[in-house]
C-alpha cells in the first residue's frame, strides 16, 4: 500500500486545475468524449442528413458507447495495457423529424456503424437550448402577455423553469413531447422558486416549438419576495454564527496523481469520467494488496443511474411533478462549475466536462468534478491498552480519504454527489440535498388558518406552503469483487433459543443463516423488514482461512416509495419498489428509468428487465442501490435549505487476509506557528 505521506498545516493552500484540453489524446477506454470527438461526430452527422430550416435534427445525447466489458478487461490486464483498446466509438440520441434516433458513430474508421429509430414509448433527454427556446416562445405568446397585463404583473420580472409532465394513462399516440412552463415572479427577490405564479397552465410541444395549450385560472395569491434572500454581500447584519477561518495546506502537494483520468492514491487506483447523463464515472476501482503484491478488482463501473422526485400535491397545478432528473434533464448537462475552497477545499484537483450542445457544438462546464483528500478529524482505528500490568498502550490512526465531488443543480435542488474512497478498502457514495424549496401560494400565514383537510406540506413563511415530496436517488454499481463472477449472499441474524446442554443462564443468542440468491426474483431487496447482511462474494475466490471474499453493503436508512403501485409516477419508477436488486450483466440495462425517461410508460425500467428472473448465481452482477429520503419541509429549509445527508458504504469483508491498514503510518499534522492566533 502506497503510504499516506502527508501533512497538513493551517496556513496557505493551493488549488489546482486541469483542463481537459490538456489531456493527452484518449488513451483509455473509459476516457470520456473530448471536444474533438464531440466535433468530429458532429461534422460526420451533418454530412449524413439534410439538416437545416426545413428537416429539424438536434442531438439529444452524446456519450461513449459502452465498450465491450471482455475487451476492456483484456486490455486492462494486459502488461502495460500493451493489448489493442477496444473500438473507440460515440453513442447519439437525435431528434429526426420527430423521430428518436439512435446512432453510433466510430471513430478509427470515421463512419456510422449503426443507424435506427427507436420504436416504442418515452422521449430522450431535454436539451438546454430548447428549454431556453421555450421560454422565449412563451414570452412572446399573446394570451400569456395579456394574462401578465390582467394579473398587474409586469413581464419583465417573469421567469421561467421548464417541468416534464409525466404519463398518465394517455395512448404512445396521445403522448406528445410537451413541456409544461412554469413561470416565477422575481420583483425584489432572485430567490425564484419562492414567488411561483400559480394557476396557469402553459404546455409547450418541443417537436414543432409551438404553443398548443395555455389556460389561466387567475391564481392572484404570491409569496411576498421580503426574507428570501441568501446572497451574503446582500444579507444585512447581525451576521452568524461566527465560525473561524482556516485553510488546509499540503506542502508537498496532494498525496494522489492523476495521469490522464487515471487517479492513484494509497492503496486505490480507478478512472473518473463525465457523462452528460450521469455525472461522474467511477470505473476499474482497484486495491492494491500488499500480501498478494498486486492490484484487486472492486468496482468495474459505478454511477448514478437515475433520480425520482415525487411532489404529494395531486391538485392541478402540482399533480404532474414528478420528475425522472437524469433521465428528464441529465445529471451532467445540469452539473455546475465548483467553487474553490467552497464547494471542494484546498489541495482540490479539478477537472472540466464536456457535452454536446443541441446542435452538436461541444460545450464545457469548466471546473466541474473536483477530487480531494479529506481529513475532517475521523479515526482510522485505535485502541488504549490499559489492562497488561506496568504497560499503557495507546495506537491511535488518523483517517483520510479520497473524495471525487460533482454537484449538480436540477431547478430549485443542488445535489452534492461525493465518491469517497478510504484506505481500508471501503467505497461510500454519498448525497447532500440542498438549495431551494419548491413552494406553493396560499392564504394562509398560520397553521390556526388552515381551512383544507391537507394542505400537502408546511407553512414556511407567510403564504408559502413548502410541499411535501420524496427523492430516491438510484446508483448503478457494476461489483467485480475480485473477477466478474460474483454471487449475492443474504446473510440472516436469526434468533436462536440456547440449548439445554449448554448449562449456562444464558436464554438466547443469534447466529448466521447465508442463502446465496440463485435468481433475480430472490435478490430483490425491501431494507429493515429483517436482520440481514448483504454481501456480494467471489465463490471461486477464498481467504487462506475458507472465506468466500466480498463486499458488504452498509446501508442508510430505509426509505422506499409511498404512493400505491398503480398510480402512473409508481409505475414508471417501479425501480424504486427495492431498496437493492441485482441483475445480470448486461451494458444495455444502464439507465434504472430507461433509456428514454421523458414521459416514459414504465415499459422499459430495471423492475421490467428483472421480471426475467435470470440466474446470477456465480455470474457477472450488477448492484443497483436507491437512497430514500421522504422529505417534509420545515421552516429551517426557508430560504434555502441546509443540506441533508445520505449515502451507504461498501465495505470489505474476507476480501484482505487481516486489516489492511494495520500498518499505515500516521500522518502528520502541524499548526503553523505564526498562524495561531494570540490569546
Amino acid at each position: 500500500m502506497a503510504p499516506l505521506h502527508f501533512t497538513i498545516f493551517i496556513f496557505f493552500s493551493f488549488i489546482f486545475a486541469i483542463s481537459s484540453s490538456s489531456f493527452a489524446p484518449p488513451r483509455h477506454p473509459f476516457d470520456p468524449l473530448t471536444e474533438t470527438e464531440l466535433k468530429l461526430v458532429q461534422t460526420i452527422i451533418n454530412k449524413t442528413y439534410p439538416i437545416g430550416p426545413s428537416h429539424k435534427f438536434t442531438f439529444q445525447y452524446v456519450g461513449l458507447n459502452e465498450p465491450n466489458k471482455s475487451l476492456v478487461l483484456s486490455w486492462y490486464s494486459s502488461p502495460k495495457h500493451t493489448i489493442k483498446p477496444p473500438p473507440r466509438q460515440a453513442f447519439v440520441i437525435a431528434r429526426d423529424n420527430g423521430e428518436s434516433r439512435e446512432i453510433v458513430v466510430d471513430f478509427s474508421s470515421r463512419a456510422i456503424v449503426s443507424d435506427k429509430i427507436h420504436v416504442g414509448n418515452g422521449y430522450p433527454m431535454l436539451t438546454n437550448d430548447e428549454q431556453e427556446a421555450a421560454t422565449e416562445l412563451v414570452l412572446k405568446f399573446k394570451p400569456f402577455l395579456d394574462s401578465v397585463t390582467k394579473r398587474s404583473l409586469n413581464v419583465s420580472e417573469i421567469v421561467f423553469t421548464t417541468s416534464t409532465v409525466g404519463w398518465y394513462g394517455e395512448s404512445e399516440a396521445e403522448t406528445e413531447r410537451v413541456i409544461r412552463m412554469m413561470p416565477f415572479y422575481l420583483d425584489g427577490t432572485v430567490n425564484m422558486y419562492l414567488r411561483p405564479i400559480e394557476g396557469m397552465t402553459i404546455l409547450v410541444n418541443l417537436d414543432v416549438m409551438k404553443v398548443t395549450e395555455f389556460k389561466d385560472r387567475s391564481t392572484v395569491i404570491m409569496p411576498k419576495a421580503n426574507g428570501t434572500e441568501y446572497r451574503i454581500s446582500e444579507l444585512k447584519p447581525p451576521f452568524g454564527p461566527t465560525l473561524q477561518n482556516a485553510v488546509l495546506m499540503q506542502p508537498n502537494g496532494p498525496g494522489f496523481k492523476i495521469d490522464g483520468h487515471v487517479v492513484r492514491w494509497a492503496n486505490w487506483e480507478f478512472h473518473i469520467s463525465f457523462d452528460a447523463r450521469a455525472g461522474i464515472v467511477i470505473s476499474l476501482a482497484s486495491m492494491f494488496d500488499m500480501d498478494m503484491k498486486k492490484y484487486r478488482q472492486v468496482l468495474y463501473k459505478g454511477h448514478l443511474s437515475e433520480m425520482f422526485i415525487p411532489y404529494m400535491d395531486p391538485s392541478e397545478d402540482w399533480y404532474f411533478i414528478t420528475y425522472l432528473d437524469c433521465g428528464d434533464f441529465g445529471c451532467g448537462q445540469c452539473a455546475v462549475s465548483l467553487e474553490p475552497y467552497r464547494d471542494c477545499p484546498a489541495g482540490a484537483v479539478f477537472m472540466d466536462g464536456v457535452f454536446a450542445g443541441q446542435d452538436g457544438t461541444p460545450a464545457k462546464i469548466p471546473n466541474v468534478m473536483c477530487i480531494f483528500e479529506k481529513y475532517a478529524g475521523d479515526i482510522m482505528w485505535r485502541h488504549t491498552e490499559a489492562e497488561i500490568p506496568n504497560l499503557e498502550i495507546t495506537e491511535v490512526r488518523p483517517d483520510v480519504s479520497l473524495v471525487a465531488r460533482i454537484v449538480t443543480t436540477v431547478g430549485n435542488y443542488d445535489y452534492i454527489v461525493d465518491y469517497e474512497f478510504k484506505p481500508s478498502g471501503s467505497i461510500k457514495m454519498g448525497v447532500g440535498l440542498t438549495g431551494v424549496l419548491e413552494v406553493k401560494p396560499v392564504e394562509y400565514t398560520h397553521t390556526s388558518e388552515i381551512k383544507e383537510d391537507d394542505i400537502h406540506g408546511t407553512i414556511v413563511a407567510d403564504n408559502t406552503v413548502g410541499v411535501n415530496h420524496d427523492h430516491f436517488v438510484t446508483f448503478r454499481l457494476d461489483l467485480d469483487i475480485d473477477g466478474s463472477p460474483n454471487s449475492f449472499v443474504r446473510n440472516e441474524l436469526v434468533t436462536k433459543r440456547t440449548p439445554k446442554s449448554v448449562n449456562t443462564p444464558r436464554k438466547s443468542y443469534w447466529t448466521t443463516s447465508p442463502k446465496t440468491a440463485k435468481t433475480e426474483a430472490e435478490a430483490r431487496v425491501k431494507l429493515g423488514l429483517k436482520a440481514e447482511e448483504l454481501v456480494v462474494v467471489n465463490p471461486n475466490r477464498k481467504t487462506k482461512h475458507g472465506n468466500e471474499v466480498g463486499y458488504r453493503l452498509l446501508s442508510s436508512p430505509p426509505s422506499g416509495p409511498l404512493l400505491v403501485q398503480d398510480d402512473y409516477p409508481q409505475i414508471r419508477a417501479a425501480f424504486t419498489n427495492y431498496n437493492v436488486w441485482i441483475t445480470p450483466y448486461n451494458r444495455s440495462e444502464v439507465w434504472a428509468g430507461g433509456l428514454y425517461a421523458d414521459r416514459s410508460h414504465g415499459d422499459d425500467t430495471l423492475a421490467v428487465w428483472s421480471q426475467r428472473n435470470r440466474e446470477i448465481e456465480n455470474k457477472d452482477i450488477v448492484m443497483w442501490y436507491t437512497i430514500g429520503f421522504h422529505h417534509v419541509p420545515s421552516q429551517e429549509d426557508f430560504p434555502t435549505m441546509p443540506t441533508l445527508s445520505g449515502g451507504f458504504e461498501l465495505r470489505p469483508t474476507n476480501f484482505f487476509e487481516q486489516n489492511p491498514v494495520l500498518k499505515s503510518k500516521p500522518i502528520k499534522i502541524t499548526a503553523a506557528k505564526n498562524c495561531i492566533p494570540k490569546k
